[in-house]
């Protein structure tokens, strides 16, 4: 199919945006999906200041790559959720330990990843939402079905001048589907989109990877709402029940053998990206395929190539004719 293929750069800010960009480069990708944490994008410089994205883009154009989304999954999630003191590591030092303050930084930042979106000639911000109600995840003590209703109201409410500043930027947000945020599974997805009135400022950044191990088709769950696929992330997992693992994962950190699933490097898991790439096809999704990659038992540089590789032998095209037009006399 030929799509564009986009290396996230969230598992590289470690390193200086012009070195992973050179690293993509060498590599052989299209372009990047970068991240607002590091020192790969200061998304309010980037909207505000003209020679700060003409730098960005000059070191992007310097190694032969494009940008089509930014992210801004940290400041995404701290719109939402209620605070503890996680969030304060996603923070800016003058916000941390401050709910309110911290809220009202993100507010702000998510609505300038909208202007640093246009400026810099993307057409979507990735991220995430946040929760309020994900610790009712499981219902004991007895949840009532007010307390989520409460919960979605408040996403609304909150979010609904975010997304007024993205239609008026002309740019979409793409929620990444994903445990911790306010959908993250099929009906829940559903169920945002409705609440949101179905507003086409908000979409879906589909990952199949944050699906699958919850039981989810990540196929048929991007056919069904294959209008609202803004952008799509490539990664694969590994779910292996072993009789003592379980799917809550035991509180293991990711890369512990004990979990019963895991990420791995693409093409090393059980999603079936065959039927992915055919319902994309089916959509007329054209937009990057973006390799976000993780893998704890592999290296990483190693699996960034391997990715790439992999991606570029799967997206095949849809067939221009049937496959039985020659057998006609």
């Amino acid at each position: 199919m030929g799509r564009p293929v986009t290396l996230f750069t969230g598992q590289w800010t470690d390193l200086p945006f012009e070195e992973i960009c050179k690293k993509a480069s060498d590599w052989g990708y299209d372009g990047l999906e970068i991240a607002s944490w590091g020192d790969h994008l200061d998304i309010e410089k980037a909207a505000e200041d003209p020679e700060y994205v003409k730098d960005r883009k000059a070191i992007l154009e310097k190694y032969g790559l494009k940008c089509w989304a930014i992210s801004a999954h940290m400041a995404g999630q701290c719109v939402g959720d209620i605070w503890d003191e996680r969030l304060d590591g996603f923070a800016p030092a003058h916000a941390k330990g401050d709910p309110d303050k911290i809220r009202e930084w993100a507010i702000k930042e998510v609505k300038n990843a909208a202007k640093a979106a246009k400026n810099l000639g993307c057409y979507v911000v990735t991220g995430f939402m946040g929760s309020p109600i994900w610790r009712y995840i499981y219902p004991y003590p007895p949840t009532s079905a007010d307390a989520i209703d409460k919960g979605f109201k408040q996403i609304v409410e909150l979010w609904t001048p975010i997304l007024d500043e993205f239609d008026k930027q002309g740019i979409k947000f793409a929620l990444e589907v994903h445990p911790s945020e306010i959908a993250f599974d099929f009906y829940t997805t559903e169920r945002l989109l409705n609440e949101f009135d179905r507003r086409p400022a908000l979409g879906i950044n589909f990952d199949p990877s944050h699906l699958l191990w919850q039981g989810v088709t990540p196929h048929i769950f991007l056919r069904e709402f294959a209008d609202r696929v803004y952008h799509v992330h490539m990664k694969d997992v590994a779910v292996r029940l072993d009789g003592r693992s379980g799917i809550l994962s035991s509180h293991l950190a990711f890369g512990d053998p004990r979990r019963g699933w895991d990420f791995r490097s693409l093409g090393h898991g059980d999603v079936d990206f065959g039927e992915i790439i055919r319902a994309l096809n089916d959509m007329n999704y054209t937009g990057p395929l973006s390799v976000e990659w993780e893998d704890s038992g592999m290296d990483r540089e190693y699996g960034a190539q391997e990715a790439l590789d992999f991606v570029r032998g799967i997206d095949f095209a849809p067939s221009s004719i049937a496959f039985d037009s020659s057998m006609k006399k």
